[in-house]
């Protein structure tokens, strides 16, 4: 069976939400504030990538320092409120032990690892990438590649899960064959025009393993 790598938000977590309601908080607190437009626009892009997008509309602080305000409000929001996607674990629990596995998020490794740990998904995974591990994010192939690297397996031999446009066309530029689980974010034509070979409603390990 091929190795898969999924990414993690909006994927495997239900956390687009609660990380854009962390965003506009810090964001709103420096005076810039995120559209909806922007939220489709940034959504899988690194940390990093949404700075310099927004630091261009006001007075936000440094990577850094901001960095750390947004992993405050966003890991309480996380922990308090986190869930896996129900598809997600029912898959998950069915491959465990029969396929390699590994998680490819833009997320920091801090955010990236909270996570998983609350939900409890971190014990299905041989192998992981953040997004402060690579030179470059989503929709550079870097995460995807160091992802089978990690495995110690080819990247055309793997089979890369998504829900975003940047995420598709990442894992596409590393050679994978992409799985699209539409999430209600984007829609399929989107997904399809980014590259992914397939477009499923939820995630079945049936889907992954054909």
């Amino acid at each position: 069976m091929r190795p898969i790598v999924f990414d993690c938000d909006g994927v495997l977590v239900d956390s687009e939400e609660l990380s854009w309601r962390a965003w506009r908080t810090v964001a709103g607190r420096h005076g810039v504030a995120i559209s909806d437009e922007d939220v489709a626009r940034l959504t899988g892009r690194t940390v990093a990538e949404c700075h310099g997008v927004l630091a261009d509309r006001g007075p936000l602080p440094g990577l850094e320092d901001f960095g750390e305000e947004l992993a405050e409000v966003m890991h309480a929001q996380l922990e308090a409120h986190l869930q896996a996607f129900e598809d997600a674990v029912d898959a998950l629990d069915t491959l465990a032990g029969r396929v390699p596995m590994a998680v490819a998020s833009s997320s920091y490794r801090d955010r990236l690892d909270l996570s998983l740990r609350t939900t409890g998904l971190a014990d299905h995974f041989d192998a992981s990438v953040a997004g402060d591990e690579v030179a470059q994010g989503k929709p550079a192939p870097d995460l995807f590649l160091e992802a089978a690297s990690r495995l110690g397996v080819d990247p055309a031999d793997c089979l890369a899960v998504e829900d975003s446009p940047p995420g598709v066309a990442s894992a596409v530029a590393a050679g994978m064959t992409v799985v699209a689980v539409e999430r209600g974010s984007f829609g399929r034509e989107e997904l399809l025009e980014a590259g992914a070979t397939s477009v499923v409603p939820r995630l079945t390990a049936a889907a992954l393993i054909r």
